[in-house]
């Protein structure tokens, strides 16, 4: 299981998330341009996420969910994540 960041991330991309992540697996799509120009939020890679879950209570607009606990509306966000780091 990792973490996944929602809806409630685009055009918000507050970093408190990235400040308490001890393993820097938490990168905003500036980052990486050429990948995701149209997506304009934080992403956690699911292969260097920890699921130590201490970003999850830290974000202000509540977009971060352990990847089971992603609301319905929401699911294509899993994906999205995945694939972004691809």
């Amino acid at each position: 299981m990792t973490y996944v960041i929602c809806e409630p991330c685009v055009d918000v991309k507050d970093t408190a998330c990235v400040d308490v992540c001890p393993v820097d697996c938490i990168h905003p799509t500036s980052e990486f341009p050429e990948l995701f120009e149209a997506a304009n939020q934080l992403f956690i890679d699911p292969e260097e996420c920890i699921d130590c879950g201490v970003c999850e209570p830290e974000c202000p607009v509540e977009a971060i969910f352990a990847e089971d606990d992603v609301p319905e509306e929401w699911d294509h966000y899993t994906e999205l994540n995945a694939e972004f780091f691809q």
